[in-house]
């Protein structure tokens, strides 16, 4: 019986490639890749010469059908642009559709962006939330940061350099002045992984390149000190005394309470 091969390759430095994963490349009929500018440099740097197509989130709907028709005779490589298919890109559909029409599915592992950033961060990695790439939409970003930010697990999220900033802003009124690990451009030349808080991060990406993956503390909570009725109205003085909605959490979670979802809820209700 043929089989889908979900092969990891390198997140920038080609030296991580396996050789196992070289061997299966090499073997396949097809090689699905969600960029095929990227996975041919990669196949060229390793002399492989099987057939390559293009597979990506605009495409699956397409290609759905004749890879599977290919699997009925012959195996197939699922790759993605770096790191492991199937991780925040469109290889999943494909590796669920496989399984429900009985093909074998074989992992053949690689390096992982978040496993790597995870690793290095500095922060606990025993229990983490992945919460892939972020929003686009300020609104939507801001309800996914809410909806993480009682979970004690580390966090970590994907960031493109030109929403980084808006993204770290967010990430302090919402979940506060948390230790963050802001590690960009993994395992290429311009490495560099940044430790601290979210407001020495927002201080030193003033020009953001590269990719990046934040590791986010996870939630510390505690105990209340004050009613909700006391909150309600500390947050209408200080929307009075003009204070932003960072620096009225911050202050309000510092001295603790509610938590910052609750307390930012509260926020934009102040405001109607």
């Amino acid at each position: 019986m043929p089989s889908l091969y979900i092969v990891g390759t390198p997140i920038g430095n080609l030296e991580d490639m396996s050789c196992r994963a070289i061997r299966i490349l090499k073997q396949v009929e097809l090689i699905a890749s969600e960029d095929t500018r990227t996975t041919r440099h990669l196949l060229n740097h390793f002399d492989i010469r099987t057939k390559l197509i293009s597979y990506f989130e605009h495409s699956k709907s397409t290609k759905l059908s004749y890879l599977l028709k290919i699997l009925e005779t012959d195996d197939v490589a699922l790759v993605s642009e770096a790191g492991m298919p199937g991780i925040s890109d469109p290889g999943y559909e494909l590796v669920v559709v496989a399984q429900e029409k009985g093909v074998t599915v074989v992992p053949v592992p690689g390096p992982s962006a978040a496993i790597t950033a995870l690793a290095v961060s500095g922060l606990p990695s025993d229990l983490f939330y992945f919460l892939g790439f972020l929003p686009r939409k300020d609104s939507e970003r801001r309800k996914k940061l809410i909806e993480a930010s009682e979970q004690t697990a580390t966090l970590v999220a994907y960031e493109a350099p030109h929403r980084l900033i808006k993204a770290l802003h967010d990430i302090m009124t919402v979940l506060g002045n948390r230790d963050i690990a802001v590690c960009r451009e993994l395992t290429k030349l311009h490495e560099e992984i940044f430790r601290g808080t979210v407001d020495a991060a927002i201080q030193h990406f003033t020009e953001p390149r590269g990719e990046f993956t934040l590791v986010i503390a996870g939630c510390s909570p505690g105990a209340g000190t004050l009613s909700a009725d006391e909150v309600n109205q500390k947050i209408k003085e200080l929307r009075r005394t003009g204070k932003t909605a960072r620096e009225a959490i911050a202050g309000l979670a510092d001295a603790g309470g509610m938590s910052r979802k609750e307390l930012y809820r509260l926020w934009l209700e102040s405001g109607r």
